[in-house]
């Protein structure tokens, strides 16, 4: 099966998938301003409680509103393709979705992490066939292969909350379901680093009509046939977003035109100490410096070590609900 991005290229459906992947600047092409980061470890959103929900997370395309289920997505006609994208960027982390997926032919409930040069990570739950959801990576936009996706069993994912993870590291990426890792993806397993997610990301997060009567007939067909509007609407449910940034920082910069990890600078304007990111654990050491000829400062953090938390440390911390503890 091929996936979101992958059709966005192949069959040019860009009306619908521009509202979830995209770059307003490509930062492999010309010098993009720096991208702002999640200055903290960590970052908790219950959408259930109003719209104080969205105060991370700006609407790009459509309407969503916070109900007593969750962030509502809703399809109703032909263009909806309603997507929340988060208003800060992560460079290495662990992000958890829990969501209820959209029923109804063809459409796509997905969970993205992307970057400006187009680094991106998948969960995409296609409504046809309601019992496994697609894990899918790319790096730097690369759609010249269509074998990277895999396919996950899953329990009732339009009528059941289940929680899909990304634990995202320099060395690796895990894919995790409801607890349980589902896909490992090496970075030498990725053209031996060239095609692994590896800059700055968003989450987007989104749903849109894979089956809808205009797309290029090989979409349609991925999506497993056409949607009729008229047994809508159709309704994805968000819960909630937990995420560990292993890089926190105001602000992260591409120093160059690689996309390589250690090309990004990740740095503060408000503190004087220094920090170099080096333990699995994201702990780091500090030293204090001071300029007496100058009243602002950076923090600059390096992520070439940083290899991110275990899987078991992050169920412990999540299910215990000690993701504050990490700030």
């Amino acid at each position: 099966m091929k996936s979101y991005m992958q059709w966005a290229v192949a069959a040019l459906a860009v009306p619908l998938c521009a509202a979830q992947t995209y770059s307003s600047c490509n930062p492999l092409n010309k010098t993009c301003p720096a991208d702002k980061g999640l200055n903290q470890w960590s970052l908790s959103t219950n959408f259930t409680v109003g719209e104080s929900a969205f105060d991370r997370w700006n609407v790009t395309a459509g309407t969503v509103n916070s109900t007593s289920k969750g962030a509502e997505f809703k399809i109703s006609q032909e263009g909806d393709a309603p997507t929340i994208e988060s208003n800060f960027y992560i460079f290495f982390g662990y992000v958890e979705v829990t969501f209820r997926a959209a029923n109804g032919t063809g459409i796509i409930s997905t969970s993205v992490l992307e970057s400006n040069d187009l680094d991106e990570i998948d969960w995409e739950q296609v409504s046809t066939f309601d019992d496994e959801i697609q894990t899918n990576y790319f790096g730097k936009g690369n759609t010249t292969s269509y074998d990277r996706a895999t396919t996950v069993n899953v329990t009732t994912p339009e009528e059941t909350y289940h929680t899909y993870g990304v634990n995202w590291t320099s060395t690796k990426t895990e894919w995790i379901l409801d607890g349980t890792v589902v896909r490992t993806l090496e970075y030498a397993d990725a053209v031996d680093g060239k095609n692994y997610p590896q800059t700055p990301m968003t989450i987007r997060v989104g749903i849109w009509a894979g089956g809808d009567p205009d797309n290029a007939a090989g979409t349609i067909e991925w999506a497993g046939g056409e949607t009729d509007y008229d047994d809508g609407p159709f309704i994805m449910y968000l819960e909630s977003v937990k995420v560990i940034n292993y890089n926190p920082a105001e602000y992260y910069n591409y120093t160059d035109k690689t996309g390589d990890y250690t090309s990004i600078h990740a740095y503060n304007t408000t503190s004087s100490n220094s920090t170099s990111s080096k333990s699995a654990s994201g702990s780091s050491s500090s030293s204090n410096s001071s300029s007496a000829s100058s009243s602002s400062s950076t923090t600059s953090t390096s992520s070439s070590g940083a290899t991110g938390l275990s899987v078991g440390s992050l169920m412990v911390l999540v299910g215990a609900g000690l993701l504050a503890g990490l700030i």
